[in-house]
């Protein structure tokens, strides 16, 4: 059964120096990531992402990797999020999935996808869909 969990998430992002010269040539961004997120999953997360903004308003692109550590549902544990999200002339195509296996604790077999909203003035919402095992009784 696919369960449901949404609600608000602080985001900050901390520009990093380039890995590399041909990354900062190119145009490339690189960005720690700190969360906060509220409602159903009250988590913290850490990351990085790479991100790259074209000449054309709202137009970008950007990946990144994130360990998420907290509950769910009243579960506790850790997973991780990959993105590869795009912007297209303010059309955003998001795609944002648990990485296989990656869940721990009380979530270990977690699967799903989750969808990030910002609002006008900046506030950020996640809407996150999922798949859990039924709790293991002793």
């Amino acid at each position: 059964m696919t369960l449901h969990a949404a609600g608000p998430f602080d985001v900050t992002l901390t520009p990093q120096k380039p890995d590399n010269p041909q990354a900062e040539g190119a145009g490339i961004g690189r960005m720690a990531i700190a969360k906060r997120f509220h409602g159903e999953l009250e988590a913290t997360s850490q990351g990085e992402m790479l991100a790259f903004r074209t000449g054309v308003p709202n137009s970008a692109g950007y990946v990144a990797i994130e360990r998420v550590t907290g509950t769910l549902h009243g579960r506790s544990g850790s997973f991780v999020l990959q993105h590869s999200s795009t912007m297209d002339r303010g059309v955003p195509r998001q795609s944002i999935t648990v990485v296989p296996d990656s869940g721990t604790h009380d979530i270990i077999g977690l699967a799903g996808s989750m969808t990030i909203q910002i609002a006008d003035g900046g506030a950020h919402s996640y809407a996150f869909d999922f798949t859990l095992p039924p709790v293991a009784s002793d």
